[in-house]
């Protein structure tokens, strides 16, 4: 399996930074399948970080590895995802630690619903349907 990652510069070897950000899946090096979604994320991050080049770098994933690993996987969107996302967000997540979470990721168009969501201005239920 091909895993692409979008950034403002090459990534040739992968590397897990702890920082003080709040990401849907905790700290981690994040990855999609989806060659699009990785170069709309590269050209996000320069502009971000006012610096660099959008640049996709690509992995080849040997999913047999997988299976000796600690691995969350969401099929969907669903409340266990939405829970688990707005945990993560607000650095109060304490379940088990994965190696691997496989599931979508918030974007520009699910973000606000998440934040409305997380200032309780939206209950889960309505959360979910938009």
């Amino acid at each position: 399996m091909i895993l692409y990652h979008g950034s403002n510069v090459e990534v040739r070897e992968p590397k897990i930074i702890v920082s003080n950000r709040t990401l849907d899946f905790g700290a981690g090096f994040y990855t999609t399948s989806n060659k699009e979604q990785a170069e709309k994320w590269s050209k996000t991050q320069t502009l971000r970080r006012r610096k660099g080049t959008p640049m996709v770098s690509c992995y080849e994933f040997n999913e047999d590895k997988i299976k000796n690993l600690s691995v969350l996987k969401f099929e969907s969107p669903d409340i266990e995802w939405l829970r688990y996302v707005t945990d993560n967000r607000k650095a109060i997540y304490s379940g088990p630690k994965y190696d691997i979470v496989i599931g979508p990721v918030a974007n520009d168009n699910t973000m606000p619903v998440i934040n409305d969501y997380m200032a309780g201005t939206i209950n889960e239920e309505t959360a979910l349907i938009l």
